[in-house]
This record gives C-alpha cells, structure tokens and sequence, in this order.
C-alpha cells in the first residue's frame, strides 16, 4: 500500500513537471516568433528611418514617401477618442457599479455590456460608417473616426474600470459613510482615487487597441492617400495603421520596407502612451498609499 502512495505521488509529480516544461516551452515558442518579427520589422524598416520619413508626407517614389500626415492623422484620432470615451466610460462604471440598482435592467446592461467587448472591430465600422458618416453627414473626418472607435472601446474602458471600482474595500465606503458623507463624496474622494490604477491600466488597453485597429477605419472611409494634415475634427484624414496597409498592398519591395518604418513608429507612439500612462498610474498609486 505504501509503495503504491509513493508511485502515485511520483506521477504526480511527473505530471506537474511535465506541464511546467510544456508551459515554458509554449511561453518561449511565442517569445522567439515576437523576437524574429520584431528582428524583422526594425532590420527592414531602420533604414528608411530618419527626420525626412517623419517629415514627409506619402508618395509614389518610395524615396520621398513619408508618414506625416498619417502620424498627425493618428495622433488627432487617439486624442479625440480618449477624450469621448475616458469620461463617458468611467462614469458609465461609477453609475453601474455605484449606484444602479440589482435589477433585471441593470442585468442586461451588463451583459449587453460584456458582449459588446468581444464584438468584431469591422461590426464597428459599419455601425460608424452607418451612423456617424452617412445619418449625422460627418462624412469621412476625424471626428467620425474618433467617434466609432470610442464605440469600439468603451466596453473595455466599462468593463475593467468597473472591476477597479469593485475591488476597492468595502470598508473604505463604510468608514466614509459613518463620518456622514455623501455618496458622491464617498465616490468622489475614496473610491475613485482608490480605484485610479486599476482604470488607467483599463484605459491603456483599451487605447492601444485602438490605435492598432484598421478594419473601422477602412469602413468609414479614411484616405489612404493624405498629401496635407488635418487642422481640426471635421477634416479628412489617415492613420498609420491604413497608411502602413496600404505601403503592403504595393508590389515594390521598398514600400514594404517603409510599411516596417512605419510600424517602429507606431510601436514607438504607443511605448510612449504606456509610459505616461504607467507614471500617472504609479502617481495615482502613490497618492492614494
């Protein structure tokens, strides 16, 4: 009996072995594939990189192209989108997680919420292209783009901003309430501040999804070609992600060469975002310590 105990322990203990290498081995396989694309993209795209790339808007004649109106394009996009989609998302969380009712309504809010975060992006520029471009005459401008993708992630910002709010203690509420205040006081000095590194790691996702999506973009009709920059929310406009899609539909090689300069660029833009994004996080984090 006891040497049939210690065989089974010592299965065990193979089995948990070999699920720990099988893991690693699956961890380094994804490891090595990003390590040889990024390899791949800055191998081919560094060359091309320079201040005349940046400062250049696109061209037929690969030496002369550049990404300035499609980087202004993107920078105009991500400012307008976050400024929709931030407050409209976190309040919408304070409201469902603070004081919405536990009725059946709010029940399918949630769930309507949920599905919407896996919905695909190109339902989105439909919906966009539908709404915003066609029904509201925006036509194919900036504000329309930033409109449809606030739509493509305020679930996200929802979801995960209402997970923040719902792990901050009970106890921090109650103790706000004995001291007699208010709800808002309670939310908007307790639970809030408490709940700030967990919203902005929401609004980090859910921004660098956007900056990557190209599906809605395409749908609501963003140029592929932009020889000017746009100077205000109801212009035209493009992006890096349909700039850089474009330059890999063209058959010449070069233009492949500066869809990888592209890409470093827009890796770049986003590390960037992340960086402050992860300062006002440690910030807020610290503030509220």
């Amino acid at each position: 009996m006891k040497d049939q105990v210690v065989s089974n322990l010592a299965w065990r203990h193979r089995k948990a072995a070999a699920f720990r290498y099988f893991c690693i081995g699956v961890t380094m396989f994804a490891v090595a594939i990003l390590v040889v694309l990024i390899y791949q993209v800055t191998s081919l795209g560094m060359p091309w990189l320079d201040m005349q790339f940046l400062e250049s808007f696109p061209s037929r004649f690969p030496e002369k192209a550049g990404i300035k109106s499609a980087l202004v394009g993107t920078l105009w996009l991500i400012s307008l989108t976050a400024l929709i989609s931030i407050p409209v998302g976190v309040l919408a969380a304070v409201y469902l997680e603070e004081y919405a009712p536990p009725n059946r309504l709010t029940e399918f809010i949630n769930l309507n919420i949920a599905n919407l975060a896996g919905v695909p992006s190109i339902v989105y520029g439909i919906l966009g292209l539908a709404i915003f471009v066609r029904f509201f005459a925006l036509e194919r401008s900036v504000i329309s783009g930033a409109l449809t993708m606030s739509l493509l992630i305020l679930p996200v910002i929802i979801i995960s901003s209402r997970e923040a709010i719902k792990a901050v203690p009970g106890s921090l509420r109650q103790a706000a309430f004995a001291v007699g205040a208010t709800r808002w006081q309670v939310v908007r000095s307790h639970v809030l501040p408490a709940a700030l590194p967990g919203v902005i790691t929401g609004v980090i996702l859910a921004i660098s999804r956007a900056i990557g999506e190209t599906a809605p973009l395409i749908m609501i009709g963003a140029l592929t070609y932009v020889a000017f920059v746009p100077e205000g929310p109801m212009d035209e406009f493009t992006a890096l992600p349909i700039q850089i899609f474009n330059w890999t539909s063209r058959p010449q090689e070069e233009f492949h060469e500066l869809a990888s300069a592209g890409i470093i660029v827009l890796l770049a833009v986003l590390l960037a975002m992340n960086a402050i994004a992860v300062y006002i996080r440690y910030r807020g984090s610290k503030k509220s310590s």
